[in-house]
């Protein structure tokens, strides 16, 4: 009887040993050794206040000059005075600007920010198809940039408009740009008519169906010389 109760409590002594015995996938883990179970770390993100404070490598770091605020601490720029605002407008310097520079033209006559819905609400009717034909290439080049010049004055009026939240004029330099617009149209419809005239006479004369004489050749010189024409030759 003693060797069975042997038998037994070693079968229980080995059985109670594999039960208290960690998974099988816990062995990488118990394999290394772990660190002390003293180590701690700083979970606060903030520095300590005997931490050494690092140098900023930007001069101009914290500086506004609206808020008029200068460097959080000294720095090598910090001996190179900061420009102060004139405040008094005596004092402040004239800055002269060319009465002939390519930016005003993106403004009124009267060189103003706005124009007054009067102003923009006086102007005439756009340019029809039929009076421009009759106009020349160095014609109808000037008067489309004439239109982007006042389509660019009246796109900076807009801005200016919607950043100051005047409330009025809105409806008046709508329709002279509508106006605007519709001349470049007629414009451009010009020029297509011309082109496919001009497509069209090349095709005749390259297939031979029409030569121009030397007559007709005098009277086109003719015709191309103003000076000529006004002396009666």
């Amino acid at each position: 009887m003693s060797n069975l109760r042997k038998a037994r409590m070693s079968i229980l002594l080995r059985s109670a040993q594999i039960a208290e015995a960690p998974p099988i996938f816990l062995a990488p883990i118990l394999a290394c050794p772990f660190a002390s179970s003293n180590h701690q770390s700083n979970f606060s993100t903030s520095t300590s206040s005997c931490a050494r404070q690092r140098r900023d490598a930007n001069p101009n770091r914290g500086v506004s000059a609206l808020r008029r605020t200068g460097l959080r601490f000294p720095v090598g720029m910090s001996k190179v005075p900061l420009p102060e605002p004139v405040l008094d407008p005596e004092r402040r310097k004239k800055v002269t600007v060319d009465e002939k520079h390519g930016l005003w033209g993106f403004f009124n006559k009267d060189r103003t920010s706005l124009s007054t819905p009067e102003e923009n609400n006086n102007h005439g009717r756009p340019w029809a198809v039929e009076e421009l034909r009759h106009k020349s290439w160095e014609d109808l080049h000037s008067l489309w940039w004439v239109c982007v010049k006042e389509r660019n004055r009246l796109a900076t009026e807009k801005h200016e408009h919607e950043r100051l939240k005047a409330g009025y004029g809105a409806l008046e330099a709508s329709e002279r740009d509508r106006a605007v617009r519709s001349t470049q149209r007629a414009i451009k419809h010009a020029l297509t008519e011309r082109w496919y005239a001009w497509e069209d006479a090349r095709k005749i004369y390259e297939r031979g169906e029409y030569r121009p004489s030397l007559e007709d050749s005098a009277e086109f010189e003719d015709e191309e010389r103003p000076d000529a024409a006004m002396s009666g030759e």
